[in-house]
């Protein structure tokens, strides 16, 4: 399977030069392609493009383009075609997930990229050579499992540059100490396991804070200027800052559960839904509940371990984990119930971790035994002391 490993690099002053003029090279071609797209009543191919950015190159207006090396402006047209593909893919029903939009004009102030081949780029011992910009230095955190096939270029809003390689990588076979887990994601408790354990989120209010002060300068500032360009440079930061933050503790996290547990079993998570909700949609948007998931998934793959999700209509917080009782549903303060069938104490957490991991390896209460002839109210009140004890806060 493929990989990406992706290194730092602090580029010289006319690496740094000749870097600008490539990315602002496969802007251009990208812009130009897409233009001529929109304008076409057919969809060109990538063939057609590439042969009108040879026509382009001899022209005055675009005979610059030759300047930088050949290979990322093909890599662009390339990245073109294919967002087309994923485009009409998605809205014939071919390609899964949630409908892909058209490709969009690229901006200076947007993350830049250039990606080379193989016959665009060597690597000799710590030194990567990329074709008509020079030998780059990149800080080597860990060793590359194999030769690269491609690497990118990037440069981000902050102003950051990274080497990212496509790199081949094999299983891991390991031996897991557990069977199987359950994880029920929160706010403040990110994860809560079946076993027992807890990750705490990262604390993310006072970034958060800056960047909403910082954002109310921007919005004050002449468009154009420079002083708007250093204050959209800090909030860059800012937002790098959690990024990086909330990455590194979702990559420990995931390879510690995928290492540990044969079979990891997630709850299917309405985020565009909850997201609705004015008072928690940005506390739900910085704890990166799909990045997590998709780290599980792919890790799942890399150990050989089984991810299975469950579907987000099963009633695992409504459900005491021990005797199978239904209680109903709960508000979002109540932190802890007490079973009126078997007067069991469950965290919220904890129990609907349970639930997650019995429904994922097909075990489930036969609870009709357990259900009364009465029934319960939807949503429990906190005055019932035999079902709820003091809320805690989330």
């Amino acid at each position: 399977m493929k990989a990406r490993y992706q290194y730092r690099f602090y580029p010289t002053d006319q690496q740094r030069q000749s870097l600008a003029q490539l990315f602002g090279c496969v802007r251009v071609v990208w812009n130009d392609a897409l233009a001529f797209c929109k304008q076409s009543e057919k969809l060109p191919g990538y063939n057609k493009l590439s042969g009108l950015l040879t026509q382009a190159k001899k022209t005055e207006l675009r005979q610059w383009l030759s300047d930088v090396s050949s290979v990322p402006l093909q890599q662009s047209l390339r990245h073109l075609d294919a967002a087309y593909k994923n485009f009409f893919n998605s809205r014939n029903g071919k390609r899964k997930g949630n409908k892909i939009g058209t490709p969009k004009f690229k901006k200076k102030t947007n993350t830049q990229s250039a990606e080379f081949t193989k016959a665009a780029f060597q690597l000799k011992c710590d030194v990567v050579y990329l074709a008509k910009i020079g030998d780059i230095n990149p800080i080597w955190s860990r060793e590359l499992p194999s030769e690269p096939s491609s690497v990118t270029v990037i440069k981000d809003c902050a102003g950051r540059y990274f080497l990212s390689f496509v790199v081949e990588v094999d299983l891991i076979n390991t031996v897991a100490k557990h069977i199987s887990i359950g994880i029920d994601l929160g706010i403040k408790i990110f994860a809560a396991m079946s076993s027992g354990e807890k990750a705490q989120s990262p604390n993310y209010s006072n970034t958060d804070r800056k960047i909403r002060k910082l954002q109310r300068k921007l919005a004050r500032q002449a468009k154009g200027s420079k002083r708007r360009d250093k204050t959209r440079v800090r909030i860059s930061r800012q937002h790098n800052r959690i990024s990086d933050t909330r990455k590194d503790f979702l990559h420990k996290l995931s390879t510690k559960i995928v290492s540990e547990n044969q079979t990891i079993v997630l709850e299917d998570l309405n985020v565009s839904g909850m997201v609705k909700n004015r008072r928690l949609a940005r506390v739900i948007s910085l704890q990166g509940w799909r990045e997590f998931r998709n780290l599980c998934e792919a890790k799942s793959n890399k150990f050989g371990r089984e991810f299975r999700v469950v579907s987000r209509w099963e009633p695992t917080s409504q459900i005491c984990s021990d005797c199978g009782y239904k209680w109903g549903k709960l508000d979002l303060k109540v932190r802890e119930i007490i079973c009126i069938n078997c007067n069991s104490r469950h965290c919220r957490d904890d129990n609907a971790s349970r639930n997650i991991e019995k429904v994922g390896m097909g075990h489930r209460h036969d609870s009709k035994w357990t259900q009364r002839d009465d029934k319960t109210t939807s949503v429990a009140q906190p005055n019932e002391a035999s079902r709820i004890t003091v809320s805690l806060e989330r």
